[in-house]
């Protein structure tokens, strides 16, 4: 929900004796009384928060060191400066107690100042996190293999490893009213365009919501339409991906919990790069996008033209192929939409029972139960062996996308060119497709055209559209992103030399 940010927080009205009360509510949140230098210090904090190593070697025998100190006169600085732990905050604002010590901080306060508080950070947030960083979703057989993981600091990490510039900026937000996120934007600064550094801080900066569970909510929240089913942001969980979109002057965005970073501004052929398009030899890497753009077109389109065929334009059928399209469909009692809608339904739901059931249980429902309810459906004449065909390439089409959200709207696309097929045939088709057209020309992704470089046209944008070009020819970035610096590395003779030899 994007709106004007509340920024009220009950903890503002309240005091920190409230606060401590209503933690106490909770069986893990543990107050230990200790004497410093003749003055009595409380220390609060909840147990499953903390990092207890940290507690019982470092902190706990620095209070315990100072308690047999009763000669000296106590001494809150002191005492804060001399503390060897990193984050020591000293603090009267309840607020900011409160969000401190749901964050794994420890709370001191001291019986002869009844408004000055320590905070101390002993946090252990990593607790319970995915160590392994492998990419599960968006396999790839050649190049690197690292992905993210669940904790934000992991994940800059990672992405520092990879890109070892001072340019690499990070700026970070808390958001959601319960849920206390840490959500962290990165760039390259002095490349990125400020336009779309500044959109995307604005729009974060208004989100006003109770729990941000994922990186997934914040596209939802902040995208440009919210009434479109095509994704506006890439979503990867590759460090590579993401290190290139940064490359080129994109915005990244990390949620803390969530495994997948999102980046913008995007265009829709984003969507069908893969990152093995740049690890083999261009002409191959040029191939396989083809393909891929290729299957898409085929999955949207091929149910709804064979009901179009069938239903209307019987005579554009070759008259080889006539005979056994009849004598396929001479048994089925339904017309072709029911039997398409049929069969796509079916594909569906094995998918789905497959994607939620364990891994090996849904690799052979989806196998075995393809087979055995594809060879039923014909023998019992529900529909025809030629569309089953169809149906079976289209479903293993919508697969080739590198992006499961572009999966998804292909999928969902079908159903309403094959809904207008059967009601007015292939001008049916055509009309579904000029709105199609109309809709993605109206979509934009951070305020940028969602279909650049088609439209508006950009023609030195195609160099890594549908192919990818060799690398002596992409050295500029996207003429779209308007970054300050057009150029990611110098082109010489020594790069085209090389890719020469390679093309031999």
């Amino acid at each position: 929900m994007l709106k004007k940010k509340n920024d009220q927080n009950p903890a503002e009205n309240q005091t920190t004796a409230e606060i401590v009360k209503k933690a106490k509510k909770s069986s893990d949140f543990k107050e230990i009384k200790k004497q410093v230098s003749g003055v009595q210090i409380s220390i609060l904090y909840f147990s499953t928060l903390i990092e207890h190593k940290t507690m019982e070697r470092v902190f706990l025998p620095y209070i315990n060191e100072c308690e047999k100190q009763k000669n000296h006169s106590f001494d809150i600085n002191h005492f804060k400066n001399n503390l060897p732990l990193e984050d020591v905050i000293s603090t009267q604002d309840a607020k900011e107690i409160e969000d401190k010590i749901h964050q794994g901080y420890v709370l001191i306060s001291f019986e002869n100042n009844s408004e000055e508080f320590l905070l101390v950070n002993v946090s252990n947030l990593s607790e319970g996190i995915r160590k392994t960083n492998e990419t599960e979703n968006e396999f790839s057989v050649t190049g690197p293999k690292i992905g993210f993981v669940e904790s934000l600091d992991t994940n800059i990490l990672l992405l520092r490893s990879k890109l070892k510039s001072p340019l690499l900026t990070t700026e970070e937000f808390v958001l959601g009213t319960l849920s206390k996120t840490r959500v962290t934007i990165v760039y390259l600064d002095g490349i990125t365009n400020e336009k779309h550094i500044e959109t995307v801080k604005k729009r974060i900066s208004e989100i006003d919501f109770d729990i941000i569970w994922d990186s997934s909510a914040i596209d939802q929240i902040i995208r440009d339409n919210s009434n479109t089913p095509f994704p506006l942001y890439v979503s990867s969980e590759r460090l590579d991906r993401i290190s290139y979109t940064l490359s080129i002057g994109q915005v990244v965005i990390f949620c803390d919990g969530s495994p997948h970073a999102i980046s913008g501004p995007s265009t829709i052929l984003d969507f069908f790069i893969a990152s093995e398009d740049y690890y083999y030899n261009w002409v191959i890497g040029s191939f396989f996008r083809l393909i891929r753009i290729f299957g898409i077109i085929f999955s949207i389109f091929s149910s709804s033209i064979y009901v179009a065929v069938v239903t209307f334009h019987f005579e554009v059928i070759p008259a080889d192929l006539l005979g056994p399209l009849i004598k396929s469909r001479a048994n089925v009692p339904f017309p072709p939409l029911l039997e398409v809608l049929f069969l796509e339904m079916t594909i569906d739901l094995l998918r789905e029972a497959g994607a939620r059931l364990p891994t090996k249980v849904g690799q052979t429902l989806g196998i075995v139960g393809g087979i055995v309810i594809g060879q039923a459906a014909v023998a019992a004449a529900l529909t025809s062996n030629i569309l089953l065909i169809i149906v079976a390439l289209s479903a293993l089409a919508s697969f080739t996308t590198p992006t499961m959200s572009m999966s998804n709207t292909i999928r969902l696309l079908r159903f309403p060119f094959i809904i207008l097929s059967s009601l007015l045939g292939g001008l049916g088709i055509m009309i579904g497709f000029a709105a199609l057209l109309c809709h993605l020309f109206k979509l934009k992704s951070f305020d940028t055209p969602y279909m650049v470089p088609l439209y508006p046209f950009r023609r030195n944008n195609f160099k890594d559209s549908f192919i990818r070009s060799p690398f002596s020819q992409i050295n500029k970035r996207p003429d779209f992103l308007k970054a300050k610096d057009t150029i990611k590395y110098t082109q010489n003779e020594k790069i085209q030399k090389k890719e020469d030899i390679n093309d031999e």
